[in-house]
């Protein structure tokens, strides 16, 4: 018998021991959620502005909106698998908050596919997560972009460096403070670190996080990214927090 179909068999026994419940309608799913409710919660296809990812109409999917033309972005690009919005907000929140790791590696692979569809995107050369400050990450125990990013890695062929970058000191928490607040507190929030600088000179960095809400925390390590000689710089979010 070749390996593939003992690896089915054992996928089918491993299931029917362990059966898993989709986190959304709680039917029994494969996954971490389910088909069905993959279908019917993620904007798969979505046209949206190809530097910020926020919703553009139809007829211009694949262009820049009027915001990133009036004012560019530091960052090149941005793929987003779906909208911060009811019921994959409380996902989210849960992978973030709760420690529903298992929910990552279904956010990497929705975040895979929207990638592979989107309009001309250029694959990045190397993945990193946006990082987390020590004492959160002490706190919490583990960063949530990081664990997105594992699985998107493999799935994608793209070497990650977790420790690409580094957040120099812990910035105040980004929910619920203004657009302005969130620019103040990631200002010189982030660098390079110093035995990675050769992985980042003159290459397209791929950088994963959870959510892209403003734009803030991406927009400044993709500043810092290219200051040390990025010469492109990708967001790769699984939630995009539609503009109010």
């Amino acid at each position: 018998m070749s390996a593939w179909p003992q690896r089915d068999t054992m996928a089918g026994m491993l299931r029917a021991l362990l059966p898993s419940t989709c986190a959304l309608c709680g039917e029994a799913a494969d996954a971490a959620v389910c088909a069905p409710c993959a279908r019917q919660f993620v904007a798969a296809g979505a046209a949206r502005c190809r530097r910020c990812a926020n919703p553009l109409g139809g007829a211009d999917a694949g262009l820049a909106c009027g915001a990133c033309l009036a004012d560019a972005p530091a960052y090149d690009a941005t793929v987003a698998a779906s909208d911060y919005a009811s019921p994959l907000d409380q996902l989210v929140l849960r992978l973030k908050f709760g420690g529903a790791l298992a929910l990552a590696p279904w956010c990497a692979r929705t975040l895979h596919a929207a990638v592979l569809a989107a309009p001309g995107f250029a694959l990045p050369e190397l993945l990193c997560p946006v990082p987390l400050g020590p004492a959160r990450l002490s706190e919490r125990g583990y960063n949530q972009a990081l664990e997105i990013a594992r699985p998107l890695s493999t799935l994608l062929g793209i070497a990650l460096q977790p420790r690409l970058t580094l957040r120099r000191f812990d910035t105040p928490a980004q929910s619920g403070a203004t657009a302005l607040e969130r620019k103040n507190n990631m200002r010189h929030a982030f660098l390079v670190a110093p035995d990675m600088l050769a992985q980042v000179r003159g290459r397209h960095i791929g950088v994963v996080d959870d959510v892209m809400t403003s734009g803030h925390t991406l927009n400044a390590l993709a500043a810092t990214l290219k200051r040390f000689g990025a010469a492109r710089v990708s967001n790769l979010v699984f939630a995009r927090t539609p503009p109010h």
